[in-house]
């Protein structure tokens, strides 16, 4: 997506931010982990504020909608401050965060916040009030035509598992950030789609199954429904790979792979 700049919003979208904000002396653009037309930090004397929007005639404007309410419901997630809709633009205000993408490695210190914050999300329940199709819709072509029951699941989950979407504050609690493709799921989804982040990282898919076992859910899960799941990711992000390739897709898909192989040759890590 073509992103703008803070200076080039119309004058009306920029005043009505700074109502909320005061007088912005510094607009910084993401870098990278934001899907948004404008994604940027502003700065003004009270502090820093993380800004994401889009044009509001934008058909995906309701993504932005959608994910300012899910982030109210989120745990391990930043608040959301305000809403802005001027100027042509919609425009959402969050809490700004200090910290750092999470070290996925094996052995990393950031594994046991990681676990924390997996559980935490785990545990908590889709907000009925929104409605989002979930995950086994949204999988549909890629899943066997009987859908097991496991896959029916309501939990709130992220979904987008990627480290460019998880901060580590100095407080040593992994947050979670772009909540755009959160849906309902089961408990134990978003652990079992940080498997392959994991193996990408350089964990084998036995060490990467160690890792989201110690979340209860997951490791609740029956096997043979993660084992259908595992295959669903691999199907899907190779279909991706091939038809929309991007630099980080084929990494990921090979770790998808490795997985669903792992699975499906009876060599996960089982703990009592």
């Amino acid at each position: 997506m073509d992103r703008i700049e803070w200076h080039d919003l119309p004058a009306a979208s920029r005043a009505a931010v700074e109502r909320h904000t005061g007088p912005v002396d510094e607009a910084e653009s993401a870098p990278h982990g934001v899907i948004s037309r404008l994604a940027c930090t502003v700065t003004t004397r009270a502090g820093r504020t993380f800004v994401k929007g889009t044009r509001a005639d934008d058909p995906q404007a309701w993504v932005y909608r959608h994910e300012a309410q899910v982030t109210r419901n989120a745990p391990r997630a930043p608040r959301v401050l305000w809403e802005v809709d001027a100027g042509g633009w919609l425009l959402y205000g969050y809490e700004y965060l200090e910290g750092r993408y999470p070290d996925l490695t094996p052995g990393s210190d950031d594994l046991s916040c990681l676990v924390r914050t997996l559980t935490a999300v785990s545990e908590t329940p889709w907000p009925e009030a929104l409605r989002k199709k979930p995950l086994h819709t949204r999988w549909a072509d890629f899943l066997p035509e009987e859908v097991p029951t496991g896959l029916h699941g309501r939990a709130l989950a992220h979904t987008d598992m990627s480290p460019h979407n998880m901060l580590v504050t100095g407080a040593g609690e992994l947050l979670l950030l772009d909540w755009a493709l959160a849906c309902p799921a089961p408990a134990w989804a978003d652990a079992a789609l940080t498997i392959p982040r994991l193996i990408s990282a350089g964990h084998t898919p036995e060490q990467a199954e160690a890792v989201a076992r110690q979340v209860p859910a997951y490791h609740a899960a029956d096997p043979a429904t993660v084992t259908v799941f595992a295959r669903t990711v691999y199907a899907a992000w190779e279909e991706w790979e091939r038809t929309c390739p991007l630099p980080h897709r084929a990494a990921l898909t090979a770790a998808a792979r490795d997985w669903a192989a792992c699975r499906e040759a009876g060599s996960t890590i089982r703990t009592p």
